[in-house]
Order: C-alpha cells, then sequence, then structure tokens
C-alpha cells in the first residue's frame, strides 16, 4: 500500500498543474483548500482553477477567494495612489515593492495574490521629509515605543511601521531590501537607479530586481514563515520574463547564495524553468524545503523542532549575536515591567 499524498505536495501539484484537481475526493479538497489558506495561497490557487469544473462546495470556496482577491488588489492599488499623491512633493517615484508592486505592473504574479501591507522604497536621504508628509496625510507611528523606534531607525532597513487613522492600512517604508546588520549588503542606489515607472507617481524594481528581493526576503530575512506564496512569487515572474540576466544582478547586489536557492528550490516545488545549475539541491536545500512544507491538513504548522531552528536562525542572520543577545534582553525586560492585563 502506498504512502498517503500530504495535503501540501497536492497543493503543489494542482498550482503547478491545474488538471490534476479532477482526481480529489471532497475531503481532499477540504484540506487542500486549508493549506492554501494557511499558505495565503488559496487567491493563486483560485485563479488557476477559473474555469475548470470542481466540486460546488470547492467552487462556492473559490469563487469567494477570487472576490476577495479582487477587493484586495483594489485596495492596494488605491492605497498606493493615496501614497504618491501624499509623496508627491519627493520629486521622485515611489518604488513599490511585493504583491502591491505585482498588481500595479499587471503581472501575472500578482494574479489572485495576497496582499498585506503597502511596501514601498525610497531613496535613505528621503526618509525624513517623508515622514513629515505621511504623517501630515494621516499616517501614525504602530510602535510609539521610544525602544522600538529606535530599533527600527538604527538596525533596520525601513522606518518603523505606519498604519492610516482612517483606512487602517499599513505601510512599510524601506531604504534598501535587507537590514544593514544582515551579512548581504544589497546595492539600494542600483534598486533605485533601475526602478522602472510606472506613472502617476509610481515605480516598481527591474525585473531581475524584484526576483533578487524576493529571494532575499525569502531566505536572507526570516524564518519562511509563508515560504510557499514568496516561492510562487518566484516562479511566477520567472516563467513570465524569464531570468536571463539574474544571476548577473544577484552576485550585484551580494545575494548569490539567497537566489541560487530560490531558483533551485522553485525549479524542485513548481517545475520553474531555468539553467542545469539551478536543478540539484543540496543538502540545506532539502532542509530549507522541508521547513517550507511543513503543514498538515488541518493548516497546522508541522515539525516543531525545524520550525525552532529556523526561527532561531532569522534573529541570527539579521544581526551579529552580540546585537541579537542585547536586543532580546531589553525586549526580555520590557516585557517583564509590562503591566498585567485582566
Amino acid at each position: 500500500m502506498g504512502r498517503a499524498v500530504k495535503p501540501v505536495d497536492r497543493l503543489i501539484a494542482i498550482l503547478r498543474d491545474p488538471g490534476d484537481a479532477v482526481s480529489l475526493d471532497l475531503p481532499e479538497w477540504m484540506m487542500v483548500l486549508t493549506v492554501a489558506r494557511a499558505e495565503l495561497l488559496l487567491g493563486s490557487l483560485a485563479h488557476r482553477l477559473s474555469g475548470l469544473p470542481v466540486p460546488a462546495e470547492v467552487e462556492a470556496v473559490l469563487n469567494d477567494a477570487r472576490t476577495e482577491a479582487t477587493e484586495v488588489r483594489r485596495a492596494a492599488l488605491w492605497e498606493a495612489n493615496r501614497v504618491a499623491h501624499a509623496l508627491r512633493t519627493l520629486g521622485c517615484p515611489v518604488i513599490l515593492l511585493k504583491g502591491t508592486a505585482f498588481v500595479a505592473a499587471g503581472l501575472g504574479a500578482g494574479q489572485g495574490r495576497s496582499i498585506g501591507d503597502c511596501d514601498i522604497l525610497l531613496p535613505r536621504t528621503m526618509l525624513p521629509a517623508a515622514e513629515a508628509l505621511l504623517a501630515d496625510a494621516g499616517w501614525e507611528w504602530v510602535k510609539p515605543d521610544a525602544y522600538d523606534d529606535l530599533y527600527y531607525r538604527r538596525w533596520m532597513h525601513e522606518l518603523p511601521p505606519l498604519i492610516h487613522r482612517e483606512r487602517d492600512r499599513m505601510l512599510d517604508v524601506h531604504h534598501t531590501i535587507l537590514p544593514p546588520t544582515a551579512r548581504p549588503k544589497p546595492d539600494a542606489e542600483a534598486l533605485l537607479a533601475d526602478a522602472v515607472p510606472l506613472g502617476g507617481g509610481l515605480a516598481v524594481l527591474s525585473h531581475d530586481d524584484m526576483i533578487v528581493h524576493a529571494a532575499a526576503h525569502l531566505f536572507a530575512d526570516g524564518d519562511l514563515t509563508g515560504g510557499l506564496r514568496n516561492l510562487w512569487d518566484i516562479h511566477a515572474l520567472v516563467v513570465e520574463r524569464g531570468a536571463d540576466g539574474l544571476a548577473d544582478r544577484a552576485r550585484h547586489h551580494g545575494l548569490t547564495t539567497a537566489v541560487g536557492r530560490a531558483m533551485r528550490l522553485s525549479h524542485a516545488i513548481f517545475a520553474t524553468p531555468g539553467p542545469s545549475c539551478w536543478r540539484r539541491l543540496t543538502f540545506n536545500d532539502r532542509m530549507f524545503r522541508r521547513r517550507m512544507m511543513a503543514r498538515d491538513g488541518w493548516g497546522r504548522g508541522r515539525r516543531p523542532i525545524t520550525r525552532l531552528a529556523f526561527y532561531i536562525r532569522s534573529h541570527l542572520i539579521r544581526m551579529p549575536f552580540p546585537l541579537l543577545l542585547r536586543h532580546l534582553w531589553i525586549k526580555w525586560q520590557k516585557g517583564r515591567a509590562a503591566p498585567a492585563s485582566g
């Protein structure tokens, strides 16, 4: 008797080839939909399955996901418009990042894509003026604590997060794509110089820089939570516009390791096209794949030791160990000093 196929494997198979969906029974469908929702891939799955016959109960869920994705897209584009309007006197385009960039540029990676915060990139020298303009336009600090504010400004690649007091929408203002304390040092000036204008005061990163940023975010700046969604972004970008100059661009930004791993895993999981050098997984790649696919049929995280190891890794790659210890000590003390609720 063969081993049961895991729901996360079924989800991946359907994203790769929607025709595989015809073999699923209703209980299998429910697990696939649950995992897709947990991985923020439900909208992407719904888009891939448009027009294909599925059980009525499944179609109802997919239709809801398509409706939600349409509303998310509308809200993201409106928020980008409002940010550009608020910053219009800066004299430089607002460079959109991640999901908002995909939908604004009309890319396949944006089809059905979940979008949370509005992420933008500006020259570091313009951050003080941008802060003042955004405050005048209704954005407020999410983290008013003095230490958190200092931590972001001194050690992070972005301002402390902002939220609009009327629309309740989050805004992250970046000046580069990795913390200055991280080992790789992406060329922020090159990211800005090669951005592609969209009009209306907006721009997006160049195609290769979009992939580099996605790989950096996935493998050099986090614990791989939501990793399959981010890897699907990379797959969609490569399928649509290729990866001919990607290796050179990754080398320029000091992100050859992250981009190579992203391309190898994207090929192994989603069959992303690419040269042969990006087709053989290393031992470390397999550990990353194990972490990215740690979901059960209820959408819960599996493999707690693996997830803990990657959580610890995510902190270690962000800053030197002495600085990390100091940061964790301060946060622990602040937690102890906080008044108990209830």
